[in-house]
Formats: C-alpha cells, sequence, structure tokens
C-alpha cells in the first residue's frame, strides 16, 4: 500500500502559510532499539550535521532516576546515530513550581534552536499536567511549526493525543476506565487522535491481555465507545515507528510491527514497510507559525547548560579527589561519562564539556544554585518506556 501521490493539497497549504512544520515521528516502544533508531534516523535525515537534538526530561520528571532515563536516550542517539554527528542536550525540565520547571523560559530556551526534539518514557497524565499551556510545550509547537523534527515514544506519543489513556491510573491503581485530555498535538492540524503506544504488549503472558497499552482488548473496547465519534485511534505497535511526513502528506510504518487505524467506520491495518495517506487520519490543514524567542542570557545548544546533578557529581567527585578516595572519584568520572560529559582536573578546579563535542572549550564548574532542591516530587505509578 505505497503511497505516491495524495500530498498535493498540503503542498499548495504550504505554499499558502508560513509554517513549515517538521516531521513527527511517533514510536509504539523501543526508542533505545534497533529499530528505534531507524526512527531517529528518518527524523534527522532532512538536517545537515551536526544534527542539534534536545530531549526533554518531562515525561520521566517524577522519577528518581529521571535523568538517566533521558541520558540512556541521549547516548543511544550519540553513540547509534554518529553519521549525523548529533549535539545532544538533555533539558531537565521536570516539575512545575521547582527549579526545574517547565514554565521557566531560561531552562527550555534550547528548545528553539534544536533541529530534533524528543520525549519519551514516563507517564503519560504526569507529562500532561506539567506540559499543558507551559512555556516549554509552546516553545516545541513553536520550533515544531519551524521545521524541526519531533520524536514521541511511549508514554510522550499517548500525552500528545487528543484523548489519552490513563495507563497506570488504570492498570495499576484501578481506576474505572476513562479517558483524559491530552496535549492535542495534533489539534491544530486538524486531527483528533488517540494515539496508542505498546498496542501489541504481551508482557502479561496467558495470563492477563496487557495489549492496548496494558488495557487489554477487552477493557479498551468498552473504553473506545466512551470517544467522541470523530476521533481516531491510532494504535502503534511495539518497536514499531509512524512517521508524519506533512509535505509529502503521507504517515510511513518503519520497525518490526503495524499501525492500526481504528475509526467510526472500520478498522485498517498498515504493516512495517508500507505508507498510507494523512487524509486517513482525518481532513489535514496546515496551522500557522507560532511566534516564540528566548528571552536574552539564556542558554542555548551551541552553549550547552550544564545539568544540576551532573553539576553535584562533580562536586562530589572534586572531594573524593582532595581526600584521595581514588576509587570513588574514578567512579563517578564513569557516571559523569555515562551522563554525557567528560571532566577535567585542573589547579583552579574541575573543568566540563560535552563528550559528543570534542572540540567544544572545557567550561569551569559554576557556584552551586542556592535555591532548594527539588525534594517534592509527586508520586506515580511506574515508566511507561
Amino acid at each position: 500500500m505505497n503511497i505516491a501521490g495524495g500530498a498535493g493539497s498540503l503542498s499548495d497549504q504550504f505554499s499558502a502559510v508560513a509554517s513549515r512544520p517538521g516531521k513527527i515521528v511517533l514510536f509504539g516502544s523501543g526508542e533505545i532499539a534497533p529499530a528505534g533508531r531507524r526512527g531517529h534516523a528518518a527524523a534527522m535525515k532532512d538536517f545537515e550535521p551536526p544534527v542539534k537534538v534536545a530531549i526533554l526530561e518531562t515525561p520521566a520528571g517524577f522519577e528518581l532516576n529521571s535523568a538517566r532515563v533521558a541520558g540512556r536516550v541521549a547516548d543511544f542517539i550519540r553513540e547509534r546515530l554518529g553519521e549525523f554527528r548529533p549535539r545532544v542536550l538533555v533539558i531537565p525540565a521536570r516539575k512545575r513550581g521547582t527549579p526545574f520547571s517547565p514554565d521557566d523560559p531560561h531552562l527550555v530556551a534550547p528548545l528553539l534552536e534544536a533541529d530534533y526534539i524528543f520525549m519519551g518514557p514516563g507517564s503519560p497524565t504526569y507529562a500532561i499536567r506539567q506540559l499543558m499551556g507551559s512555556v516549554a510545550w509552546r516553545y516545541l509547537l513553536a520550533r515544531h511549526r519551524q521545521g524541526a523534527a519531533l520524536g514521541l515514544a511511549s508514554a510522550a506519543a499517548i500525552a500528545v493525543s487528543t484523548w489519552a489513556v490513563p495507563v497506570y491510573e488504570i492498570y495499576k491503581a484501578g481506576y474505572d476506565p476513562h479517558w483524559v485530555r491530552g496535549l492535542d498535538l495534533f489539534g491544530d492540524f486538524g486531527l483528533q487522535l488517540a494515539i496508542v503506544s505498546h498496542w501489541n504488549n504481551q508482557e502479561g503472558g496467558e495470563e492477563v491481555d496487557t495489549s492496548r497499552c496494558f488495557m487489554g482488548r477487552e477493557r479498551f473496547e468498552a473504553m473506545r465507545r466512551f470517544l467522541p465519534p470523530e476521533v481516531v485511534i491510532l494504535g502503534i505497535d511495539e518497536h514499531t515507528i509512524a512517521v508524519f511526513d506533512f509535505l509529502k502528506g503521507t504517515v510511513e510504518v518503519l520497525g518490526r510491527g503495524r499501525v492500526t487505524i481504528w475509526r467510526a467506520d472500520g478498522i485498517r491495518e498498515v504493516e512495517s514497510g508500507e505508507a498510507f495517506p494523512m487524509t486517513w487520519l482525518g481532513e489535514v490543514r496546515i496551522p500557522p507559525p507560532i511566534e516564540a524567542s528566548p528571552p536574552p542570557g539564556a542558554p542555548s545548544l551551541s552553549q550547552p547548560m550544564l545539568p544540576p546533578e551532573v553539576a553535584a557529581l562533580i562536586r562530589e567527585r572534586e572531594a573524593a579527589r582532595q581526600r584521595r578516595d581514588w576509587a570513588t572519584a574514578d567512579a563517578l568520572r564513569d557516571r559523569i561519562r555515562a551522563l554525557g560529559y567528560e571532566v577535567q582536573d585542573t589547579r583552579e578546579g574541575p573543568r566540563w564539556r560535552p563528550r559528543e563535542d570534542p572540540a567544544a572549550p572545557w567550561r569551569p564548574l559554576e557556584e552551586p544554585d542556592p535555591r532548594p532542591a527539588d525534594v517534592s516530587r509527586a508520586m506515580e505509578f511506574g515508566e511507561l518506556g
């Protein structure tokens, strides 16, 4: 079912508006697996190297190891997509009302110059609460309409729906089946989607049906009836990617599984290696651009900021060196490298630079932020990855 045409009307709209939205790449799962590499490559191939990549930590911001959750994706992109010479920055926009807020324009300013913006595992409902109406979400939308590609995996893919599945609330906490208002990324494009990652999940084995993102077929069928009839369900199998190309007006399926399109008038399934016209999902339009600019003095991807947890590790390592605890210092150096940074020891104190940019200048470690640390993380049910 390879689609050669069907993009004419969208091409006309591109000519009529200043907005030039980039691709949107939805991952059913496996964003750091071999199939996921194809999704990242599809998003990055439209840009000249070095490709500037921003990873939003928000969906997993409630997790104590949220930096590592996002850091694994950063490491994967650096190590497995070297042909794009990616310059990767993890943006720790974790929770509103804290020093790491998605409403802090200085913290999230690098989004405005990214070529590729990625969000992934975590909690769909947490991501919705933290991003709905936030500065980070506005910057993401503005940059996408300027041409940046978006990568959205697992929990983040669900969160950007018009109506989102509250996975943990139903599956783990026993809430009655229901839907919640999502971030509605596709709404401005004329599409009302309920995106369901992990569509073919089989973790429950023979004992419990965990397909349809852990809802199971029977429960999901009941949930489907709660949706307005104009909403289209887009189910994405695990290790499977749906690539929305607005210039072509098509959605290409990559990876190991299939994409399921469930409309009021029936169900279609599209296999990996095939493409379908975006009009199968509704009447598509190209929205106008969104104006956004960073505040004066905001950091950029060209002048990356050091995440607070990495700065803390560097200080901890320096303290270990002062007391001649070389084993601890070496272990901390390995942890710092795993998070994407190198450290250099000098008489004036430690310096740092991103691992992916060995030509970058060494930067001194700034004084710690005097504001209180975020110790009031909201409890969630786990990480959808």
